[in-house]
């Protein structure tokens, strides 16, 4: 079936030079945008199922590019199961996309074989699997796992190790590969991982045609990131030191950043610390994520949700704002800039004809109010409503 929404404010992509269309109509047919414009300018098919999207605001489809879908091997994966956990957690926000950063491998794998199969509705999963850390490097936090499963996690001690590791998630399904560059072993002790280890993980993994995450925990860690070649930083830094110049420079040549910023004042309530101590830390990362963006960095729209509980994004817009983040920016670091990581810049992130399908319909302008990002009415993947909080829809 095709989709007419119309009457909606349409932003067609973060451009500075793209601006809204007022009273617009945008058709859906096989799973892709095949008409956008004016309502008095475009003329849709009868047949076509409309939706009244009047006062709503229209953008792309969302991608949440850091999450965990944490599971073990006792995990429900029914596709009622699946559906609803993806329903609560993400779909109701928006994202079309997430970027799950590690989580149990079997579990994943088939929560995405469900998704994809058509068997439940829900965004579409790219997964790291099993996160690689640091020679005898486990993060402290992880310490509840039991020990024959922490003895499973790769901790790959030469660089033919971490060739093999990478080789292997990819052989359970990974899209993307996740290094711990930096690993807090204790709360105030980082664990780096080895230079050349890193490098031929990073190698590995690029000529296999991944992406590589890196977890970087402090300044040491972020320049094995740099030095290794990797494509991504899974967070700011959480020692909260200041970016000089020269490093933000390399960074923003080489590497895309999630500020992960709402993370930080979750950890700082997990260890009782004082509300003036953790809004100093929290605005130290602040810090870290204007001067990136302030100097043209990438930025990708990221909350580490599933390790934190709460999945609300509203906070996260938020800080991402007191960061110097213009709506544009915020919107680009959820459409475009994931779609370009992902060499999909042909297939998504804009509402353009020929895209794929993937939009959110906003309840309120996020333009007036970050806020508004997480004000979501419809969520549509590949022209299927995947949420819905209205009663006219499909």
């Amino acid at each position: 079936m095709s989709l007419a929404l119309v009457g909606g404010r349409v932003y067609r992509s973060p451009s500075n030079d793209d601006k809204p269309i007022e009273n617009a109509v945008v058709i859906v047919d096989q799973g892709k945008i095949t008409k956008v414009g004016a309502q008095n300018a475009v003329t849709y098919s009868e047949y076509a199922h409309k939706i009244d999207c009047s006062g709503f605001t229209i953008t792309a489809g969302f991608q949440n590019s850091h999450v965990h879908l944490t599971a073990d091997e006792t995990t429900d994966t029914t596709s009622e199961v699946v559906g609803e956990r993806l329903r609560n957690e993400y779909t109701q926000y928006g994202f079309t996309s997430i970027v799950d950063a590690g989580s149990f491998p079997l579990y994943t794998t088939a929560a995405r074989s469900i998704i994809e199969s058509g068997k439940a509705l829900g965004s579409r999963i790219f997964t790291a699997c099993a996160p690689l850390y640091p020679a005898e490097g486990i993060p402290f936090y992880l310490d509840d796992l039991p020990e024959d499963v922490r003895k499973m996690l790769p901790q790959p001690k030469t660089p033919e190790e971490a060739r093999r590791f990478v080789r292997w998630n990819v052989s359970m399904g990974a899209d993307i590969i996740k290094l711990f560059t930096g690993s807090l072993v204790t709360r105030r002790s980082v664990k780096p991982m080895e230079l050349e280890t890193a490098r031929a993980a990073v190698e590995e993994a690029h000529s296999l045609g991944r992406v590589v995450f890196c977890h970087p925990s402090n300044i040491e860690g972020i320049n094995v990131a740099l030095d290794s070649g990797a494509d991504v930083l899974a967070h700011t830094e959480s020692e909260g030191s200041v970016w000089s110049e020269e490093l933000v420079g390399r960074m923003k040549s080489l590497i895309s950043l999630i500020p992960t910023l709402k993370l930080w004042l979750y950890e700082a309530a997990k260890i009782n610390s004082s509300k003036e101590w953790a809004e100093e830390f929290e605005g130290k990362c602040i810090t870290q994520l204007s001067s990136f963006a302030t100097a043209g960095g990438r930025v990708l729209f990221g909350t580490d949700a599933g390790y934190m509980t709460d999945f609300d994004p509203s906070e996260e817009y938020v800080l991402m704002e007191r960061g110097g983040m213009s709506p544009r920016a915020i919107l680009k670091s959820l459409t475009t800039a994931p779609a370009a990581l992902f060499n999909e810049s042909r297939m998504r992130g804009t509402v353009t004809e020929g895209m794929k399908a993937d939009l959110v319909v906003l309840k309120e302008d996020p333009f007036d109010k970050v806020e508004n990002f997480a004000k979501v009415v419809l969520t549509i993947r590949d022209g299927r409503v995947i949420h819905s909080s209205i009663s006219d829809s499909v």
